[in-house]
């Protein structure tokens, strides 16, 4: 079986969610990567550096330079003529062009698997991670999305796979870019950070989100999440957001503080090593699957254990 995996990439380097799609999708068979971007050539040369990678398929076209899913999908669906599966990893990028994928394809496609059971059989998260399910596809071709906290992350380095320059259908007219407006840090990204400090709708306000939660990240080089109450109440911006509509994180060390652990909230981070909760409520449902737990006021523990550090 062929696959081809789609590269997610900023057209300078290749983000780490590629990693655990290409691990994913070896189990499948050859892995055949997709760069498709502008001036992106760079990109290419390093994915085809990733151990295990048969071929890179590089499409440098200025249609494809802002990663918009009405234009990359035509492409991805010609390219499908000589593969037999696409996966494309499950973060914000891979949602929105592999459902177009498989629209293009007339096929189902098998959302956020979490391993590779058999050629067509696959295991995934239902009922916010409650209940696990395996489910076989009876398509022909095969569109999956793949959740990277499952799989290990393949090796960056030892590859050596020829790059194949291809062309595609361009700009298809149906979207434009108009802008992006980054939040920019210096603090690890979320969904790769080993240490990961979140805070909870407790914080009261933005304010107090920034005067207790980043000190504590900081100290600790980690990378700063929130829970849904969080963010909807405009303590931090939206791309904070650990959980089922969020950012599906599994580090080595997870710190929830003020957060009561909504099934939604434990969907997003209970794949961590460990996990310590920071909250006066006894009966917090984080409790129940932390390993470490603290029934403190946050304003007094979360000071406390900074100035420590």
């Amino acid at each position: 079986m062929k696959t081809l995996v789609w590269v997610e990439h900023d057209n300078a380097s290749l983000k780490d969610a590629t990693l655990a799609t290409v691990t994913a999708a070896a189990r499948l068979g050859e892995v055949h990567l997709l760069v498709a971007g502008s001036g992106c050539r760079a990109v290419a040369e390093a994915a085809a550096q990733i151990a295990g990678v048969g071929k890179v398929h590089l499409a440098d076209n200025a249609a494809y330079e802002h990663g918009l899913a009405e234009n990359v999908a035509p492409l991805i669906a010609d390219l499908m003529a000589d593969h037999d599966a696409f996966v494309a990893p499950a973060t914000t990028t891979g949602k929105n062009v592999a459902p177009r994928v498989a629209a293009l394809l007339d096929v189902m496609q098998v959302s956020d698997i979490l391993s590779v059971e058999g050629e067509k059989t696959f295991t995934r998260p239902i009922y916010a991670g409650n209940a696990i399910a395996t489910v076989e596809s009876t398509d022909a071709k095969l569109v999956i999305t793949v959740r990277g906290t499952a799989f290990e992350k393949a090796a960056a380095t030892g590859g050596s796979a020829a790059i194949e320059d291809v062309a595609g259908p361009g700009d298809a007219g149906l979207s434009s870019f108009v802008g992006a407006e980054l939040a920019k840090s210096e603090r690890p990204e979320l969904t790769s950070a080993k240490i990961v400090v979140s805070g909870g709708r407790a914080l009261k306000d933005a304010a107090t989100f920034e005067e207790y939660i980043m000190p504590l990240a900081d100290k600790l080089g980690a990378g700063v999440g929130a829970s849904r109450a969080a963010v909807d109440a405009g303590y931090v911006p939206n791309d904070y957001q650990v959980g089922q509509t969020g950012k599906i994180v599994a580090p080595e060390v997870y710190i929830a503080v003020g957060i009561s652990g909504a099934i939604q909230h434990l969907a997003g981070m209970k794949d961590s090593k460990t996990i310590i909760a920071i909250n006066k409520d006894e009966d917090a449902p984080i409790f129940q699957v932390a390993d470490i737990g603290l029934v403190a006021d946050l304003f007094n523990a979360v000071p406390e254990l900074t100035g420590k550090l």
